[in-house]
């Protein structure tokens, strides 16, 4: 029997739709390497459910950066609640961090949403070993707050192009470290530490009751990744989107935050734009293309939000030490999982 996503109280058992059995049989067979889970949704109905370790429904899946989404997800509350807006300039609400090493007056105009889009203009690239913002090298030191408010604005060679000859007027480069800094500002805006925080406002409005945060060494929660998460309440987050911030009849998220989120703000990469943490792309299957909205993390883990399908599905992984991951996690999503739900 087919279980409503709002009205799900108990975890364990597998569910399947016939459709999505293939599934389960490439996965055991070791196609898609340390798949750990997957579930599938669609019309609300939780189709597919299975787990492939041992640790099962009850384990928290550390989906490293599908946390980052979650961070902008609490921006959102913070703002509904008038506590921030998107355009609040960061680096004033932190005087204990100056004086800042390379000073620059542009530093203070840097916003809420700079860090949301990954196109702040601090020298930050994790894509990039040599950057001075990438994240390995903020994990070496202990004041991960002022090694973001220490970095230099980023230069534009002429062979670069600048935020103004850019696509949406903004220059992206992937950069956890700005959004490590969101947590402490959610701290200092509304007088809670972050896992209180969200806990009031979004965990528990949506029945999520085990969450286990990463935690800076100033003491502040991480948000920048490593958020921990049972399966099905990833799902949870991706099906409260799909119903436009809807949970059991309440706005738990406003509706424009939602679709403010998920629309292009930046472009990543070739064919792949950037909304507030998340990642708007294109699949296709079948000579068909959806289109998709997801949270994503290394290793492969995605939580993808398909409007056009009314479906949601969550890939969670250990494939951390396997090459192109997440070309294996939407491998299996295009050839197995999008089939099935375009025939439905």
């Amino acid at each position: 029997m087919l279980r409503y996503l709002p009205l799900l109280l108990a975890f364990g058992s597998s569910v399947h739709a016939g459709e999505l059995d293939g599934v389960t049989t490439a996965i055991e067979a070791g196609d898609y390497k340390q798949i750990t889970s997957v579930v599938v949704a669609q019309h609300g109905k939780l189709l597919y459910e299975h787990y492939f370790d041992k640790e099962g429904a009850e384990s928290l899946r550390n989906t490293r950066s599908v946390g980052k989404t979650v961070a902008g997800m609490l921006v959102g509350l913070a703002i509904e609640r008038k506590l921030l807006r998107a355009d609040t300039p960061v680096l004033p609400y932190f005087p204990e961090l100056r004086p800042l090493a390379h000073a620059d007056p542009r530093k203070d105009k840097i916003t809420v949403e700079d860090f949301l889009t990954m196109s702040s203009l601090l020298e930050c690239d994790d894509d990039n070993q040599h950057s001075r913002g990438n994240e390995e090298r903020m994990y070496l030191v202990e004041d991960w707050s002022r090694f973001v408010a220490d970095l230099p604005i980023r230069g534009f060679p002429e062979w670069q192009p600048r935020p103004e000859q850019s696509p949406y007027g903004r220059a992206w480069s992937y950069c956890t470290a700005g959004v490590t800094l969101l947590g402490p500002l959610l701290e200092k805006v509304s007088g809670q530490g972050v896992p209180d925080f969200a806990a009031a406002n979004l965990f528990q409005p949506l029945g999520i009751d085990k969450v286990k945060w990463q935690f800076q060494p100033k003491g502040s929660a991480m948000t920048g990744g490593g958020l921990q998460l049972r399966s099905v309440d990833l799902m949870k987050l991706g099906q409260l989107y799909l119903d436009g911030g809807r949970w059991h009849g309440k706005q738990v998220m406003p509706a424009a935050w939602v679709q403010r989120s998920i629309a292009p703000h930046a472009n990543a990469r070739e064919g792949m734009d950037y909304g507030y943490l998340w990642w708007l792309q294109p699949f296709t299957a079948n000579g068909r293309t959806v289109q998709s909205y997801g949270m994503a993390g290394s290793g492969g883990n995605k939580v993808l939000v398909l409007p056009e399908l009314d479906a949601v599905v969550v890939i969670t992984t250990t494939n951390f030490q396997v090459r192109d991951a997440h070309g294996l996690s939407e491998k299996l999503l295009t050839k197995l999982i999008l089939p099935a739900l375009m025939r439905r």
